[in-house]
């Protein structure tokens, strides 16, 4: 489906090989052609989040999609290994035809409040009809789809990938429940009272005077600033190379304790501040902009506005309106999860096979009782840890948990030799001689392939890349599941929240318990559908609260 110039709409049946079935119909608004077809299983159009945005606009829900960018990434990624390239409709046509690429559009700055002026999409070459190039980039996606290593676990990616499209669109609209009034409260409790003119707030400005003073009467030091810190040190004889907060907690000194406590308002003052409310919290919500799939690993990010660094504190102003509920949802020990089943070690999937905590049952069996070494190695094997605590016990791991053991360290060895790695599902990670604009920054700067400390780093990243990135995918899985179940159940519960292993839904208080039960039967269902047949399984923590600091 596409749009016309006139705000209509055209659109036809397809086949299972993406091509036409029937004639192209028009209709007079995209609103007017999907709201009277409901019958319709899946719409293919070349972007949610352009296409979707205004459809919700006006109440028309769509239960499913292909969207053809999203998959022209991953497509890329898979066959190429090449992470960030274009992916618009016109690029995917372009090299569909041996032309020239276009770039992708540049990333829009983040909106807090309705565009009357939208950019619109990459434009096609002159003479060529979108509908057309949307039918002709389909079907070939489908036919690269089925060349795939695995094209069954391709196809599901897609589709996941495109739920979560959905989704994102759908959370970004519904916002967060946000007590702009909470907020304020705890800014001034925290900062003290605002001065005009910029300037610092009471209590950074306290702690400002404190550090300074720290250092001898009459010094004046800007703690915002980390090279007039250090240099501060260094007259006193203390060496710095940086002022990050581990480095300061190993020195004897006064000016660290107000050091510390100002670092920490500053960053709540300049993250999340007034200027932060006033910008992004409207009409009781915090609708921030999520962009799925957006890192090496297919976890997401936002368009600024921070949401998936809310400060701890901050979270007592994120509350449910009133007679509802905010379920809140963590999963447990995702990760080790995910290793046991595409591992397939007898033994992991056997401790993961449990509701409880994973950590404490491989305590038992292995470390005796200490859940806290399990828990530092198993997550050193996933992470790369070769040292300390971590480096003693993966000996001890490789010999109980052999097959998991060796499924991360063929990912590391195939990192550090700049072979591709893939999810699960078939997400890629690109080798290390393929620059990547991942904007979360994921992997380190690892310099020209063959040094040796960045061929290492190169392993460390690939070796989680496997685990983190398969558990991106089942998340995506969660989240169509979980959507699906509220949706076919006719319930007012909307999600509005998801980050890496946590799931927020916000619900009338009467439907909390059923929304509870369906997050729990959504995650087992999505590691079936991503994994297949396996004894793990995929608890979740879950607190119903009326605010979100409660569940904490």
């Amino acid at each position: 489906m596409t749009e016309t110039d006139d705000g209509g709409a055209r659109l036809c049946p397809l086949d299972q090989d993406g091509r036409p079935a029937g004639p192209v119909l028009h209709e007079p608004s995209l609103a007017e052609a999907v709201r009277t077809r409901p019958e319709v299983e899946r719409w293919v159009w070349r972007s949610t989040a352009e296409i979707y945005r205004p459809l919700l606009g006006v109440g028309v829900p769509v239960e499913r999609c292909y969207d053809v960018q999203a998959a022209e990434a991953l497509l890329i990624g898979h066959e190429q290994g090449q992470s960030g390239q274009a992916h618009s409709l016109a690029a995917a046509w372009a090299r569909l035809h041996n032309l020239p690429v276009p770039p992708d559009a540049p990333a829009r700055a983040a909106q807090t409040q309705p565009s009357l002026f939208d950019s619109g999409p990459v434009p096609l070459p002159p003479g060529t009809d979108e509908f057309d190039a949307l039918l002709e980039v389909y079907a070939d996606q489908l036919a690269r789809t089925a060349k795939t290593e695995n094209p069954e676990r391709m196809r599901l990616l897609l589709a996941a990938e495109s739920a979560g499209m959905l989704v994102a669109t759908e959370m970004s609209r519904a916002g967060i429940p946000w007590r702009a009034d909470v907020h304020r409260e705890l800014l001034d409790k925290l900062l003290g009272e605002r001065f005009p003119g910029g300037l610092e707030p009471r209590r950074m400005a306290e702690l400002a005077d404190e550090v300074s003073h720290a250092f001898g009467a009459g010094v004046r030091v800007r703690p915002d600033l980390p090279n007039d810190i250090i240099r501060a040190f260094a007259r006193t004889g203390i060496s710095l190379s940086s002022t990050r907060k581990w480095e300061l907690q190993q020195i004897d000194h006064p000016a660290v304790a107000p050091l510390l406590a100002y670092k920490s308002l500053y960053r709540l003052y300049t993250a999340h501040g007034w200027s932060w409310l006033e910008q992004w919290v409207h009409g009781g919500r915090f609708r921030p902009e999520y962009l799925p799939g957006a890192t090496v690993s297919g976890r997401w990010t936002t368009n600024g506005g921070g949401a998936l660094q809310i400060p701890k504190v901050i979270r007592q102003a994120i509350r449910a309106d009133p007679g509802w509920r905010l379920v809140v949802a963590d999963a447990d020990q995702m990760e080790p999860r995910v290793l046991a089943a595409i591992s397939r070690d007898p033994g992991l999937m056997q401790v993961a096979g449990r509701d409880e905590d994973l950590y404490a049952a491989l305590a038992e069996s292995v470390f005796g009782g200490d859940r806290a070494q399990a828990k530092i190695a198993l997550l050193g094997a996933i992470y790369g840890q070769t040292s300390g605590d971590a480096r003693t016990h993966m000996a001890e791991l490789r010999r109980r948990y052999p097959a998991a053991m060796a499924y991360v360290d063929d990912a590391a060895r195939a990192g550090e030799e700049g072979r591709l790695v893939r999810t699960w599902l078939g997400r890629t990670c690109p080798p290390a001689s393929v620059a990547s604009p991942d904007p979360s920054h994921e992997e380190e700067q690892l310099g020209e392939y063959g040094n040796t400390s960045a061929t290492r780093a190169r392993g460390r990243f690939t070796r989680n890349f496997v685990v983190q990135g398969s558990a991106a995918d089942w998340a995506l899985l969660l989240l169509a599941g979980v959507r699906h179940a509220m949706t076919r159940a006719g319930l007012r519960a909307e999600l509005v929240f998801f980050q890496h292993d946590e799931v927020i839904v916000h619900c009338p208080a009467e439907e909390a318990a059923t929304v509870a039960e369906m997050i729990a039967t959504a995650a087992q269902n999505a590691g079936r559908i991503a994994f297949g047949p396996t004894p793990v399984r995929f608890p979740f923590t879950t607190a119903v609260v009326q605010c979100y600091w409660d569940a904490k």
